[in-house]
């Protein structure tokens, strides 16, 4: 955290430096819950790094961050296409991306267009459409040296970057298999207002939506697949198999995704792994990653066991500001992080286990990215007052792949 808060010189890339000066100007873009914590955390992170801009759907909640940035009305903007309005600000070069995730890849892409840097939250898509406009957003993003972090904390948490090394480094051996969890109890639900349209019900309660959230396999539980991916140095998983389903929360103020799921997913070498996540009131907690090697295993994150036993005892820091520290470091210095690829494919392996859970088929990944035609992208015709009656629970066995033609049944895509 130290090295973040150093003031570095050096070439930038573009828009590194507002009007000459190295202040890092943030513009927040969803200032909610998660947009608060990070424009903070942002802040804090490092020395001359200033909010000035804000947009959100909602007015009311701008004003938590309106108040403690001292952020102006003329620099606050309401309504879906309010994240247009603060990118076309030319004194932004830094914005947060907070909004539910349905609406990351767009306002992702438009960022980068217009030349800023970026830290957004996870997961970045929640269709495979999604992912790829994503992916070429960061392509894009490397041309013009912007600088991209995500919001998967672990990547840059000290007991987890010093254990991977250790593990690519061989400390386990090869990967035979590994395990990745989080099981919990509830989250929150926003319940339904009576001036509230069916659009703004399902953004205010955008948990429960698959359109906006990718379920809770996407939202939540892609931190844990992407400590997987990580310990199998990026490579992605082949072959797709899980299971899930909908039995605790089955109310319709909880939408209509899942509560529990279980997934399969086959790396290169034949090396299968289990992904597991429930979201159900009065069940065991556990969060948590583990891979086992030909030598040992590890939790990934400051323990290895076997022929290289280690504990991690270096420093600690808090990830949540860490991973800010981290992006601005690396702007300042002009080697610009670009995290964008990485976390879109992390996040399409929690869309791949989403899908084969609903529709309980097992399909390879190359199937899903060539073939798949899921699009969940928000029309960019949307409106708050718009209707919108919330999909049927998926039922496996029924649920069709989009995408999936009906030869294909059976296989494995």
């Amino acid at each position: 955290m130290a090295a973040g808060t150093l003031v570095l010189s050096g070439a930038a890339g573009p828009l590194a430096y507002a009007q000459g000066s190295d202040e890092i100007r943030v513009g927040v873009v969803g200032c909610g819950g998660r947009g608060s914590g990070a424009a903070h955390d942002c802040v804090s992170s490092s020395s001359g790094v200033k909010v000035v801009a804000l947009a959100d759907a909602f007015k009311d909640r701008l004003e938590g961050l309106k108040k403690d940035f001292s952020v102006t009305d003329d620099r606050c903007f309401v309504g879906l296409d309010s994240y247009k309005q603060l990118m076309a600000l030319d004194d932004v070069n830094l914005v947060i991306l907070a909004t539910p995730p349905g609406f990351r890849p767009k306002q992702f892409a438009e960022a980068i267009r217009k030349g800023k840097h970026v830290f957004m939250e996870k997961p970045v898509a929640v269709c495979p459409a999604g992912a790829k406009m994503v992916i070429e957003a960061s392509d894009l993003a490397t041309k013009k040296g912007l600088g991209v972090v995500a919001g998967t904390q672990r990547r840059h948490q000290p007991e987890y970057v010093e254990t991977m090394k250790r593990i690519h480094d061989g400390a386990i051996g090869d990967i035979v298999s590994a395990q990745c969890y989080w099981n919990m109890g509830g989250l929150w639900v926003h319940e339904r207002q009576a001036s509230e349209s069916d659009v703004e019900w399902q953004m205010r309660n955008w948990l429960y939506f698959t359109w906006l959230s990718g379920d809770h396999i996407c939202e939540q539980h892609v931190h844990n697949i992407d400590v997987i991916n990580w310990a199998f140095k990026d490579a992605q998983p082949e072959t797709i198999y899980a299971v899930g389903g909908r039995q605790f929360r089955t109310e319709p103020k909880y939408g209509h995704i899942f509560d529990h799921f279980g997934v399969e997913f086959t790396y290169p070498g034949d090396v299968k792994t289990i992904s597991m996540c429930r979201q159900i009131e009065g069940t065991a907690g556990n969060v948590s990653e583990r891979v086992v090697g030909t030598k040992g295993w590890s939790d990934c994150a400051g323990t290895i066991e076997g022929e290289n036993a280690w504990r991690y005892r270096g420093p600690k820091a808090n990830p949540y500001v860490q991973e800010h520290a981290d992006l601005i470091k690396s702007i300042r210095e002009g080697k610009p992080l670009n995290e964008g690829k990485r976390i879109a494919e992390s996040t399409l392996c929690a869309i791949m286990g989403r899908e084969s859970a609903y529709s309980r088929r097992q399909f390879t990944r190359s199937w899903f990215m060539n073939r798949s035609t899921l699009n969940l992208l928000p029309s960019d015709e949307l409106k708050l007052s718009d209707a919108m009656p919330v999909p049927a629970v998926a039922v496996p066995g029924r649920y069709e792949l989009a995408g999936w033609v009906r030869e294909q049944r059976g296989n494995a895509g």
